[in-house]
């Protein structure tokens, strides 16, 4: 079993195109969205909800008001100022540390696991989809992204699926470091953008710590064929393979709003390049 994760420095490079685009051709494989803050996957790979789990991380405390003597020890301990001064737990600044649980005396107060997210489980025209929801304002995305990641791998085991293809999260903190644990193979995709080009480096310093192989894409080539040419000779220093280039096309717009992948609405410029680079992808991981 393989699995390849798709990544970008920022959000909105079309990373999410490519993997929908890449789920369209390949076959056996269980898609994964590891964006569990804003997951874009499943908006344009019409899944349907076949069961969803909620996901446990951190704590958070319960008062018991019958027990509790207003003695204001909790208050006097706790150091993120998450109990007021009428003694009422801020579930938002209260970090779950369990100080005020410790000392009370009267064991008015409960450390109880708690509910930040959701996982789902769907199934696509283009094969099975998990992703999950973290809940807003709440921590703990790379754990939940790990949780995902296992979901999928141990699907693919029990269905003897050969793949496992990742819509990875953007930039370069927690939740992509766990995107990237256990992978093989990835594919970064990047603009022709200053900003662009500085992001290349920055996921592939990331990428060379894990020692993972690595492939560029780089979208809306032809709109700055110079800085695509730089973005070219940057990932040669890093020492990074190149997959293709795809150019601006109206239509991949037109596949977001119709909630598809872009080759199931397109045969145009666009879709023409991702074939190519999906034919160049078997031949890289697959061969």
């Amino acid at each position: 079993m393989k699995e390849i994760v798709v990544l970008s420095g920022k959000g909105g490079t079309g990373k999410t195109t490519v993997t929908a685009s890449l789920a369209y051709w390949l076959e056996d494989k269980v898609l994964v969205d590891a964006d569990v803050d804003a997951s874009n996957l499943p908006l344009v790979l019409s899944p349907k909800v076949k069961e969803s789990e909620g996901f446990k991380a951190g704590f958070e405390v319960l008062k018991e008001e019958e027990l509790c003597t207003s003695c204001g020890l909790c208050l006097e301990k706790c150091r993120f100022d998450a109990i007021s001064e009428d003694l009422v737990i801020d579930p938002v600044a209260c970090e779950g540390c369990g100080v005020c649980v410790w000392f009370c005396p009267e064991e008015a107060l409960k450390l109880k696991e708690k509910e930040v997210g959701q996982i789902f489980w769907a199934e696509t025209p283009y094969g099975p989809l998990i992703y999950a929801t973290l809940y807003p304002g709440e921590e703990n995305s790379g754990k939940l992204v790990a949780e995902v990641k296992k979901r999928a791998r141990e699907w693919a085991e029990k269905e003897d699926l050969r793949l496992v293809l990742v819509d990875g999260s953007p930039g370069v903190g927690c939740p992509v470091i766990a995107s990237l644990s256990g992978a093989e193979a990835v594919i970064l995709v990047a603009e022709p953008t200053v900003s662009g080009l500085h992001d290349l480096s920055r996921v592939a310093s990331l990428i060379k710590h894990f020692q993972l192989k690595a492939w560029l894409i780089i979208n809306k080539a032809d709109l700055n064929p110079e800085m695509a040419q730089r973005l070219k000779t940057e990932a040669q220093r890093l020492e990074l393979g190149f997959l293709g280039e795809i150019p601006y096309d109206p239509q991949v717009f037109e596949a977001i709003h119709q909630g598809q992948p872009l080759p199931a609405v397109s045969s145009g410029a666009a879709t023409k390049a991702l074939e190519e680079i999906y034919h160049q992808l078997k031949k890289e991981v697959f061969a």
